[in-house]
């Protein structure tokens, strides 16, 4: 008797499953929207903990100096 032959076909990672899907759905500007609109997000955020830490070390630069 002989072994079912072995298939090596790779299981998409969900992110590659949810662009297929994406693509699907939306059109090539709206995915280009999209994507611009979550770059623009995550550096915002990137700003505002900048922001942060360096409000942070001036106050402790004052303080020190008192």
């Amino acid at each position: 008797m002989q072994a079912a032959p072995v298939r090596a076909t790779a299981i998409p990672s969900f992110t590659t499953a949810l662009r297929a899907v994406e693509s699907l759905l939306m059109s090539s500007g709206q995915r280009t929207a999209r994507r611009n609109a979550w770059t623009s997000v995550l550096e915002d955020r990137r700003r505002a903990k900048d922001r942060i830490e360096t409000e942070r070390v001036l106050g402790q630069t004052v303080s020190g100096r008192s």
